[in-house]
């Protein structure tokens, strides 16, 4: 929040261990169904009672010993063998000794993002992973382990993450990253050895959020907030204070598809008319709550209004509208419910209740509405001409946007709901603090998902973002290498690979221009021992989440397995390398041609783009000479700039032989 500090934190550790008060703590990333980085010295660590010795034994004949430091804690390395096990590890400490069993050496992969990566296999409500069915039925993989980082946001470097690995099989499968399972199963299938995927991501969120603050310290946009985020951890800790003070009311995570429903926020009278909302705040709607001053909120915010009604609707049936609500709700009008969604993702579904005439008693309406918000944006959103009640089957209506009360509840802070009382004083109350700590927060995800992984031994790091910085596509060009760079720095394992996905086609909102983020994409090839998966062929013009995620993972794979495995493998469609005009031709150069360029005829236009000094570009005539492209119009006779796939959907025409894409790009740097 802009007055407040709304921050996702971890309150002890998972593995803890209060044996003869040694105060043993070991990070959830240590357990049975790991995987170790094989053939190396991987890193161990965790907490204790200072001085007590540590011992680490493995099956295959390593161990390692060591000293917990004055500080309480120890770290040590362990050698693993070349792929296999399963295995047994175990860690004494003192007279506790702490055994994990089905142990594997492997190859370890970090895969992270925001939703396109955090989309499971199963899909969202509203959106489908292909053959997602057939996928989840043959899920069972004994080489593959899952690692599933539990979402939080910290305004400081946490130690710790919630987590733990289990083995790959349908139900587990489900509901772990499509993406980050595709290109798994595909590395197990080639390489024949466990692989072991630490999914950390969270839809919605930009790179700045998964950057570290030390990095961003470096760049003028965000020094001064990261420096105003050093200088508040006095007031952050007060609030942690403040927070676990509140009961607590845990997310039932056994049963996905119900873990949402019938919580109890003791909070019911909320909906009753004869409840006292004078010390209500107001909010003027629909709009999502972040984009007020209300600010950053994950959790449970009530909305009520009271409304005068025609006496000629009395005792007949009505329709309430809510525009979109995001993400869940349960609405109500005096004091019944009328309907509500309970499952997560109808974030943009329009909420539509009929409104039973037995409920219609007096002229004065109380609509009640719970919102329960689970990440980022939140509130009740989108077109005004929907927020409205009506008599049914009748053109007579009464508009519901402009003022509603409202009070927060609940917060939700790394799957628990930390319960306010229904008196607004109790929210209200809360210490004050001068920075705003959000999934959205620049370093915040950095905090709270990655940092608890390090250093954690890994191969390396698969990631699908973009959407979210889409706005900022200059910025992106020095944010996104610094993140990469961040990580590396932080991990201390050199210049690891860093595989990424380039944002796919969508019909973003007129005027996003989100060629220009795909651009900035192409550009941070640049860094070292990078690659980009494109997907210019297989978006979607209706959803942000096109559900093609094997592709994605296999394309992921394959910059991996020719990169990093050193196998014979295609993994890149066509790069644009140069262009030469001779008269009234441009000619266009690439690499990564694998066989020749091909130009697939698809309906409408072949996406390429070709102007003259006077930057009006038209339809280009394509000549494919294999190797190189030959561009013209009758139109240019001078060209100055060839363009292609740059508008934010495409159906993507280049590729090579291979069957893969090239990247949507452009000659010219012109502003328009």
């Amino acid at each position: 929040m802009k007055k407040y500090l709304l921050l996702i934190m971890i309150f002890g550790f998972i593995n803890a261990y209060a044996a003869n008060g040694k105060n043993i703590v070991i990070p959830p990333l240590f357990g049975d169904n790991m995987v170790l980085q094989r053939q190396t010295k991987v890193n161990l660590w965790g907490k204790a009672s200072p001085d007590l010795t540590v011992l680490i034994k493995s099956s295959w004949g390593a161990s390692s010993k060591t000293i917990v430091n004055k500080d309480g804690n120890w770290s040590a390395k362990l050698k693993t063998p070349k792929a296999g096990g399963p295995y047994e590890v175990s860690i004494q400490i003192g007279d506790t000794t702490i055994t994990y069993k089905n142990v594997f050496s492997g190859e370890v992969w970090v895969c992270s993002g925001q939703s396109n990566m955090e989309m499971p296999l199963r899909g969202f409500p509203t959106d489908t992973v292909a053959n997602s069915a057939q996928e989840i039925n043959s899920a069972d993989n004994p080489y593959l382990k899952l690692f599933t980082v539990t979402q939080v946001a910290s305004g400081k470097q946490e130690t710790d993450c919630i987590g733990k690995w289990v083995e790959c099989n349908p139900e587990t499968a489900k509901k772990f990253s499509a993406t980050a399972y595709f290109f798994g199963k595909k590395l197990t299938q080639a390489l024949k050895i466990p692989v072991g995927l630490i999914h950390s991501s969270w839809g919605g969120t930009p790179a700045e959020s998964w950057t570290s603050g030390k990095a961003l310290s470096n760049i003028e946009e965000y020094k001064n907030l990261i420096k105003k985020l050093n200088e508040s951890q006095g007031e952050i800790k007060n609030y942690e204070e403040w927070i676990k003070s509140h009961p607590v009311l845990a997310v039932d995570n056994t049963d996905e598809s119900s873990k949402w429903k019938n919580l109890d926020f003791k909070d019911s009278q909320c909906a009753d008319t004869a409840f006292n909302d004078a010390d209500w705040k107001t909010m003027k709607l629909p709009t999502l709550w972040e984009s007020t001053s209300f600010g950053d909120f994950d959790g449970v915010i009530w909305f009520r209004k009271k409304i005068d009604i025609p006496k000629t609707w009395l005792n007949k049936d009505l329709v309430l509208e809510l525009a979109a609500i995001d993400d869940m709700d349960l609405s109500y009008v005096n004091g019944v419910k009328v309907g509500g969604i309970e499952v997560a993702g109808y974030y943009a579904t329009h909420r539509n209740y009929s409104v039973p005439a037995e409920i219609v008693k007096d002229s004065v309406l109380t609509i009640a509405v719970r919102v329960v918000d689970i990440m980022g944006g939140g509130g009740i959103w989108g077109n005004p001409e929907l927020l409205k009640i009506s008599l049914k089957d009748s053109n007579e209506m009464i508009s519901l946007a402009g003022d509603w009360k409202f009070l927060p509840v609940a917060q939700l802070l790394a799957d628990k709901f930390y319960l306010f009382s229904v008196n607004a004083n109790d929210f209200y109350s809360h210490p004050v603090v001068p920075v705003s700590v959000s999934s959205n927060t620049p370093s915040a995800l950095f905090n709270g998902m990655i940092a608890p992984l390090i250093p954690y031994t890994i191969k390396g790091v698969i990631w699908y973002q973009g959407e979210a910085n889409i706005s900022q596509p200059e910025l992106y060009k020095k944010l996104f290498p610094a993140m990469i760079k961040s990580w590396r720095d932080e991990w201390l394992q050199g210049n690891f690979p860093f595989y990424y996905v380039q944002i796919a086609p969508w019909k973003y909102n007129a005027g996003s221009q989100p060629q220009k983020l795909r651009e900035a994409q192409l550009f941070s090839l640049s860094t070292p021992k990078t690659g980009m998966a494109v997907t210019m062929d297989i978006g979607s013009p209706a959803t942000i989440h096109p559900g093609k995620k094997k592709e994605v993972g296999d394309r992921l794979a394959l910059l991996a397995l020719k990169n990093s495995y050193n196998k014979n493998v295609i993994c890149s469609g066509p790069v644009y390398k140069s262009i030469r005009i001779i008269d009234d031709k441009a000619i266009l150069n690439f690499t990564n041609v694998n066989g020749g360029l091909v130009i697939v005829d698809k309906p409408g236009a072949n996406n390429f783009m070709i102007a003259g000094e006077d930057h009006i570009f038209k339809i280009a005539e394509v000549q494919n000479n294999g190797k190189k492209l030959v561009l013209s119009s009758p139109d240019v006779k001078k060209p100055v700039a060839v363009r292609y796939g740059w508008v934010d959907y495409v159906d993507g025409t280049l590729f090579n032989k291979a069957g893969l894409p090239a990247s949507s790009f452009r000659t010219d740097d012109w502003k328009d």
